[in-house]
């Protein structure tokens, strides 16, 4: 039997017909929006958000837009890796025999995916957020990084000042995706066949042997799309953070209109930087999977 990923893809006339249909339908829009609307397009003032030329450097800088871009890329990479923790161990808690474990994952999971993600960042960023960042003595040694350490700092995380925003809206992100990337992890354990957990039982393996050596390793593969699709997620919903005045590309995309009134030229530029930026991941993901898939 052929594999699903060796077929020809057929394409049939009814097929044709449709795509025919919704290019034309695209097109018209596009042909009505740029004849019929009485908005006067100015394309011309994106670039210098893009990349300038700064005279006294003599070399070119990122503008507003492509700091923005960076932003939202080292939010949502740093946040990925403690979801992606947090969420594992809250999915292995979710199918532990142990009850309390189990009830403490069911109640984190509940408790964050029916909360709207706004009142979290709220709740974390004024309360709890804060009120951590004072016991742990954070803001002393922030502003205690100077010389190499402080450059590595502002490399891999930002301005050093906007440091104690940036790290509560990390770790707001984090246990937010945490709670999804869980169910996924509990989903993708149980899909395995429970015949790999007595074949392994009868072997004289402990539960956490064969957890890592035989479970893990199939429902990491079954797991991948789905946590691809967290990721992609957590570039979008790092959005949300630009309430608290975090300078990713959704603020700066508001503070420019605010200043510029190019409204549609702006967000026109802002929706296609996140299309290219998920979209990459995804071809990423995609090419992790049929490596996995190969080997």
């Amino acid at each position: 039997m052929d594999h699903p990923n060796n077929r020809k893809i057929r394409v049939t006339r009814l097929d044709a017909a449709i795509l025919a249909a919704l290019a034309g339908v695209i097109g018209y829009v596009v042909y009505k929006a740029a004849t019929g609307l009485t908005y006067h397009w100015h394309w011309e003032v994106i670039p210098q958000f893009l990349l300038y030329f700064d005279e006294s450097a003599q070399s070119l800088r990122p503008g507003l837009l492509t700091r923005g871009l960076i932003t939202t890329i080292r939010l949502s990479f740093w946040a990925g890796i403690p979801a992606l923790i947090i969420g594992t161990v809250m999915g292995l808690f979710r199918v532990s025999p142990s009850l309390f474990k189990r009830q403490a994952a069911s109640a984190y999971v509940g408790l964050i995916r029916n909360m709207p993600p706004l009142v979290l960042i709220f709740v974390f960023y004024f309360f709890i957020g804060d009120q951590i960042m004072s016991l742990l003595r954070m803001d002393d040694a922030i502003h205690g990084l100077t010389g190499t350490a402080g450059e590595i700092a502002a490399w891999l995380f930002g301005p050093v000042n906007r440091l104690p925003r940036f790290l509560s809206a990390l770790i707001t992100i984090a246990l937010f995706e945490a709670a999804y990337i869980a169910e996924i992890v509990r989903a993708g354990i149980e899909s395995v066949d429970k015949g790999q957990w007595e074949a392994a039982a009868s072997t004289g393996m402990s539960r956490f042997r064969t957890m890592v050596h035989i479970i893990l390793p199939q429902a990491m593969q079954r797991m991948l799309p789905a946590l691809a699709g967290q990721f992609i997620s957590t570039i979008k919903d790092s959005a949300i953070v630009s309430v608290i005045s975090i300078e990713e590309l959704t603020f700066q995309a508001q503070q420019l209109m605010t200043t510029t009134y190019r409204s549609f030229e702006i967000w026109t530029t802002v929706f296609v930087m996140y299309f290219l930026l998920t979209f990459l991941c995804s071809l990423a993901v995609r090419k992790l999977e049929l490596a996995m898939r190969r080997h």
